[in-house]
């Protein structure tokens, strides 16, 4: 459960400019309650907390970011097609700036590799930042999304359409693939997402 704090005034301005509808808090100790996707924030004097499945659906619009991130992702399916699940991690100059996770149903490793992406893009374009140096444990993913490999599968071909114009949104990219030791945190987030899916 992300706590951030911060000036509950500023972080209901970012998100009424998000587009998140904001209304009063349901005790006389909440300053304002904000619904957005899978996540819930609270306000209180000094902080906010948020709350869901998916905090990055409100811990996006409220930070404060720009510049340039490191995002790793990684997907993983146990069965090959199975259950699979994705983990990513966005990095600044400051740290982890949002981390996630998720169960995606049953697909195949591939596909949940770009599901991974994906999804960690979109967070990442959604904290506001410029530029993204982004890296994945899969070569397969990488390579294709370069345009270096063509993929014969349909379905990765709409993936690989979608995380081209995820990429294009920022003003500078790069995307690379790194050994799976260096990709820890995000193989780490995917496979706890499966062992407790």
């Amino acid at each position: 459960m992300p706590t951030i704090d911060c000036d509950p005034e500023a972080a209901r301005h970012r998100l009424e400019e998000a587009g998140v509808t904001v209304e009063p808090g349901h005790t006389d100790h909440e300053r304002w309650r904000a619904e957005r996707g899978d996540a819930v924030a609270v306000a209180y004097d000094d902080t906010v907390v948020v709350q869901g499945a998916r905090p990055a659906d409100l811990t996006a619009p409220l930070a404060d970011s720009s510049g340039r991130a490191h995002v790793y992702f990684d997907g993983a399916s146990r069965g090959n097609p199975g259950p699979a699940a994705v983990g990513w991690v966005i990095v600044s100059g400051d740290g982890i700036v949002d981390e996630g996770s998720g169960t995606i149903g049953e697909t195949t490793n591939n596909r949940a590799e770009y599901e991974a992406l994906v999804r960690a893009l979109e967070v990442a374009r959604d904290h506001g930042f410029e530029m993204v140096d982004v890296r994945g444990d899969s070569e397969l993913i990488v390579k294709q999304v370069r345009g270096e490999w063509n993929t014969n599968d349909p379905e990765l071909r709409e993936r690989r359409v979608r995380a081209r114009e995820l990429l294009d949104t920022f003003d500078r990219w790069s995307l690379e693939h790194v050994p799976r030791e260096i990709n820890d945190r995000a193989d780490g987030l995917a496979n706890e997402a499966l062992d407790d899916g």
